[in-house]
């Protein structure tokens, strides 16, 4: 039987509290801190019957595990959010909605958004919304998350363009040669009207002393890379005898370098290849009999990791987690950055490295426990190449954008 923590058995009351009262909950804990088993000790304490459980695929396995060591006395379903139109849309009375931020898009609510507003269309359960993270870019994804909720603090307002009229600086953005309206400098008051539906609970209030040490691995870039990355550059197309590498804007530029840089790339065509796996081998050699946990970026990067590492590669948490032998998780940074634990790994591996701050702090974060002291993270660069620079703005919690681009390929 699972025995809780003391603040988790302070949250489980407050909570429970908070969710009788207003029907909603919102609580943001930070990873590891064991919002999962919370919220579902909270909904046992309200004694509800039928609980819906929405997270991401990767997660599914290790948040059943929670049901059934908890045993609570609800009947449990979870399910991935691509797969709610399976699911009935009446007759529950709760739902869970982790990693509530995913639908925080805005000025337009996101696909997902629209998907869990269905399950509220023509019923009003008690609903737990749970996040490390409620607004990683701007508190304007506050609305999108809560927009369907009867009791939520922004109901008179139909849409985000009503709501952002009280609640958001909009400043006008160039992009192309076209100005438009930026919603993003939301303002702290989204915060405050959240504050009675919301538990926060950091890792440092938990107990938590982990020391997270990021090591950064240069590794030569193949000089055949660099001269197509160079010609690339220079002219903007390479071709091939086959296929033909186009960038003829500078958004498609940035990807290509990107894809180049760790060895692969995406012609024109629309077929991938591998181009070089000095990556992979590099990884291989330099872990060498270690239990490795590995994020990367392109498709054509597991292809590389696959041929390197054989059969010790797998790509689902639970043949990582189980037995003895050395194995080697292979996980894309975006489907594998949230909700998921990656305890047993030895070492967080990067193959390459994403765009996004919100990918950068949420994806490091997975080794993570209670009783773990230290975390070692590698950074897998190529010399001369764009990674560093992508590291440097989301180490200052910036995604890196065109404008940086820009500015490093001037430089």
């Amino acid at each position: 039987m699972i025995k809780f923590r003391d603040y988790q058995e302070d949250i489980i009351s407050k909570g429970a509290d908070i969710l009788c009262a207003h029907k909603f909950l919102y609580l943001a804990m930070e990873v590891r801190t064991g919002k999962t088993l919370t919220s579902l000790g909270i909904l046992n304490e309200v004694q509800v019957n039928n609980v819906l459980f929405v997270t991401k695929k990767k997660a599914i396995s290790s948040i059943q595990s929670d049901y059934d060591l908890l045993s609570p006395s609800f009947h449990f379903t979870v399910i991935n959010y691509e797969s709610l139109h399976k699911v009935n849309q009446l007759g529950w009375d709760a739902i869970v909605l982790d990693e509530a931020h995913g639908m925080g898009a805005f000025p337009k609510p996101s696909g997902r958004a629209k998907k869990v507003k269905e399950l509220f269309k023509n019923s009003s359960p008690y609903v737990i919304l749970l996040s490390g993270t409620p607004t990683p870019e701007s508190y304007s994804q506050m609305y999108h998350q809560v927009y369907y909720i009867n009791g939520n603090p922004f109901r008179m307002y139909k849409n985000f363009y009503q709501f952002a009229k009280d609640f958001v600086k909009v400043k006008k953005k160039k992009i192309g040669g076209m100005f438009i309206n930026d919603y993003s400098k939301g303002s702290d008051q989204i915060i405050k009207e959240m504050e009675r539906f919301t538990i926060s609970h950091s890792q440092k209030e938990s107990g938590f002393v982990v020391s997270t040490k990021e090591v950064v691995l240069e590794v030569d870039m193949p000089s055949q890379i660099s001269k197509i990355i160079n010609k690339l550059k220079k002219h903007l197309v390479v071709e091939g005898g086959r296929e033909v590498i186009l960038a003829d804007t500078s958004v498609k530029l940035m990807t290509k370098i990107h894809q180049l840089c760790s060895g692969t790339i995406k012609f024109e065509s629309g077929n991938s290849m591998v181009l070089s796996d000095y990556k992979a081998e590099f990884i291989k050699n330099k872990f060498k009999g270690k239990r490795i946990a590995i994020f990367y970026k392109f498709k054509q990067e597991l292809e590389a990791l696959k041929s390197v590492f054989g059969d010790r590669l797998v790509t689902e948490l639970e043949d990582f987690d189980k037995g003895r032998s050395k194995k080697v998780i292979a996980l894309q940074i975006y489907s594998g950055r949230e909700g998921i634990s990656l305890k047993r790994a030895e070492a967080l591996v990067y193959y390459n490295i994403d765009f996004s701050a919100t990918s950068y702090w949420q994806s490091r974060d997975r080794m993570t426990t209670k009783d773990r002291l230290k975390n070692d993270i590698y950074w897998i660069f190529s010399k001369g190449g764009i990674e560093s620079d992508i590291y440097k703005a989301v180490q200052a919690k910036k995604d890196y954008t065109l404008r940086h681009f820009k500015r490093d390929l001037l430089s």
